[in-house]
């Protein structure tokens, strides 16, 4: 039976099926990479959000002015300080990002960017969108790059997750049918796959890697994840020399937790949420999600932040210098790359790798028993200046 509900919903349904054509030929438009070569400042937006976040944002952004010095002080590097994406200012606007945050975004080249608070159910926070899934669509940041990486382990991984499609994409677009009946959507696109897939195998040929796996449920959701496989597979007959293959997200969860297979995985490339999910996980064997660095990339924007939450009880039990900056530290490491220091990017991930596992020297525990995050971001940078830094590096590989 046909109701007043069901036309509701169908309608719906007809708009974002509209909006998202609309947006396929924005990407049919889309634009060329940019080149920070030939970007003098560079701007860099510093924005704070929910909770410890302001904290770990201030300590990430005093180590790239330590390992950047020179171009901060010849003004070839500029920070700017982007306040309003906080829980309040979005509730009390009705945005997952106020207008004039926007603004102030789209004025930087890249952004290094703390935790941010997504209301649920049973919050007192209205149902604004996730800041993040819509920062990612605003400023089209298709690529989530999770790096995670555990020498001893002999484990050595990059993540390609799917940032604008997928059941994020429209997860606050989903319909109360009646009563009885809710519906979510989810949405994959060629275009938005393409360039996912396309961004991770030149990931793996730029950097000699040989193999790279796609995640996804196409035995099951047979057309959205169906077509984000196939177009994997189109693609890699574009790289001979790399080897592709393919796992479902259920057993893959469980191959990364066995010893014997986990550290056959190299790059990895999957929608949206099967990579969230997947990465949070694989985040486990290098210390927690506490420890994982995040990128988001565009052609035109960039987006750097730590993969975890904004942990408000912290700040309300008076214990945000305590809260550990190691997930925006290795997202500012990531940040540092993506403008062109490759090598200092390469100093600061060997620091991070030798103070958060090796040494540990400074130890994190979130209270005063343990040490402050201005400590630690000594410590680290302490760490890169060492003469014995490589070598240091290169005996925790063994």
């Amino acid at each position: 039976m046909v109701t007043e509900d069901s036309h509701a919903s169908q309608k719906h349904f007809a708009d974002l099926i509209a909006q998202q054509l609309q947006r396929v030929e924005g990407m049919k438009q889309d634009s060329s990479w940019i080149d920070y070569s030939t970007l003098k400042p560079i701007i860099i937006g510093i924005i704070g959000g929910d909770g410890i976040g302001p904290f770990i944002a201030a300590e990430a952004q005093r180590i790239i002015e330590f390992m950047a010095k020179d171009e901060v002080a010849a003004g070839a590097i500029e920070f700017r300080i982007i306040d309003g994406l906080t829980i309040e200012k979005r509730a009390e606007v009705g945005k997952a990002i106020p207008d004039d945050v926007l603004a102030e975004i789209k004025k930087c080249h890249v952004t290094l960017k703390g935790p941010t608070t997504t209301p649920r159910k049973g919050d007192p926070w209205p149902n604004v969108e996730s800041a993040n899934v819509a920062m990612r669509k605003e400023l089209e940041l298709f690529a989530n790059v999770r790096p995670v990486k555990v020498p001893k382990e002999g484990l050595d991984w990059v993540f390609f997750r799917e940032n604008t499609e997928g059941a994020y994409a429209l997860g606050s677009n989903g319909v109360n049918v009646s009563d009885d009946l809710a519906i979510d959507f989810t949405v994959t696109t060629t275009q938005g796959s393409e360039r996912l897939l396309r961004l991770a195998f030149e990931y793996a040929h730029k950097n000699n890697i040989d193999k790279v796996t796609i995640v996804t449920k196409a035995n099951v959701v047979k057309t959205t994840d169906g077509k984000f496989l196939d177009i994997g597979y189109r693609i890699a007959k574009e790289y001979p020399n790399i080897e592709c293959d393919d796992w479902y997200i259920d057993i893959m969860t469980a191959k990364l937790v066995d010893p014997k297979r986990r550290t056959q995985f190299k790059v990895m490339a999957l929608p949206n949420l099967y990579g969230d999910i997947l990465t949070d996980e694989a985040a486990e064997f290098q210390g927690g999600v506490g420890t994982a660095g995040s990128a988001n990339i565009g052609k035109k924007y960039a987006m750097f932040e730590a993969i975890h939450g904004s942990a408000p009880r912290m700040v309300d039990e008076g214990r945000a210098q305590y809260a550990d900056p190691s997930s925006m530290i290795r997202a500012a490491g990531m940040l540092l790359r993506h403008i062109g220091f490759e090598n200092r990017a390469d100093s600061l991930e060997m620091a991070l790798d030798i103070c958060g596992q090796l040494e540990k020297k400074v130890v994190m525990t979130g209270r005063d028993d343990g040490a402050t995050m201005k400590e630690l971001g000594d410590y680290i940078m302490e760490t890169v200046q060492d003469p014995n830094l490589k070598k240091k590096w290169e005996g925790f590989q063994q």
